[in-house]
């Protein structure tokens, strides 16, 4: 009985699903500089199966008439072999280009000027891998900012954050409270996709955040609310969890003007814990609150 065997439709289907996972996982670039063609090299190594010579099959030894085995000689002593210092590595070229001077940040009048300020930035590791700048979305005139983390996949195609699954479960949250894209305005800790999603590392968070402060005093919001526990420590300097956090107003004092901050769960732990959705909604029913009393 003949084995099953697969349609081309099912393997080009399986292909493009193992691509998609590797991309997900952050292997989204070739490593050598020239493709590969794989068939070519099988056609080679069949070639030279071909033309190779017959191997002589192995002879069973005969050890009926082994002699006695002869005592082994001692090797005599050569010359002292000289000591090879391993060769220094040359240091790496800088890959990174300095932090722009508060000062040439204060500069920027605009978001729009930050953001081109940004573009022209090499000191953050992050922007050598990722395909797309997510800077911002939303309204520059926004009484609202949110910031989550760090950009994933879909934010990195699109240049937009929060536009995956995450960021569409964030727009009806938002809508729930009477808001839209054109009245918030939503960034990151970090404006470019950590390979593989992987968390950023406080380096990486350093390297933006200089950037983040100046946003923040440009936009100027009545509130800002913070999506997760990370941008939460990062925002408000502080080790506590987001569950300690969430649900209690903080103060954000870098930006001229106190601002008054709400830590609240991040959209993509909500799809994995829908029961947590009620402790969201509380977040976000206090900042409707404070900002229609403002």
């Amino acid at each position: 009985m003949a084995g099953h065997r697969k349609e081309p439709q099912s393997i080009a289907g399986e292909a493009a699903a193992l691509l998609d996972w590797y991309a997900a996982m952050g292997a989204d670039e070739a490593i050598a500089e020239t493709p590969l063609d794989a068939f070519e090299v099988s056609a080679k190594a069949q070639s030279l199966a071909r033309t190779a010579p017959a191997r002589r099959p192995l002879q069973r030894p005969d050890f009926s008439q082994a002699e006695e085995p002869r005592p082994a000689r001692r090797p005599e002593p050569g010359p002292t072999p000289k000591t090879v210092k391993p060769r220094p590595v040359p240091p790496r070229g800088k890959e990174t280009a300095d932090m722009p001077s508060p000062t040439e940040i204060a500069k920027t009048r605009t978001l729009a000027e930050l953001r081109a300020l940004v573009e022209q930035f090499d000191g953050c590791p992050l922007k050598r891998t990722a395909k797309s700048l997510c800077f911002s979305r939303g309204s520059e005139s926004a009484e609202l900012m949110l910031i989550g983390e760090a950009p994933g996949r879909d934010e990195d195609l699109q240049g937009k954050p929060f536009v995956g699954r995450a960021g569409q479960l964030l727009d009806k949250m938002l809508a729930a409270i009477g808001r839209d894209e054109e009245s918030v305005y939503i960034t990151n800790t970090v404006y470019w996709r950590p390979p593989g999603n992987r968390t950023p590392t406080p380096q990486e968070i350093g390297a933006c955040l200089p950037f983040l402060e100046h946003q923040i005093s440009l936009l100027k919001p009545k509130a800002i609310m913070l999506l997760g526990g990370a941008a939460a420590s990062t925002m408000l300097q502080t080790t506590q969890g987001i569950m300690r956090l969430r649900g209690k107003w903080k103060s954000y004092d870098k930006a001229g003007t106190p601002i008054p901050v709400m830590a609240t769960l991040h959209p993509a732990y909500l799809l994995r814990n829908s029961a947590a959705k009620r402790k969201a909604w509380q977040d976000l029913l206090m900042v409707k609150q404070r900002l229609a009393d403002d």
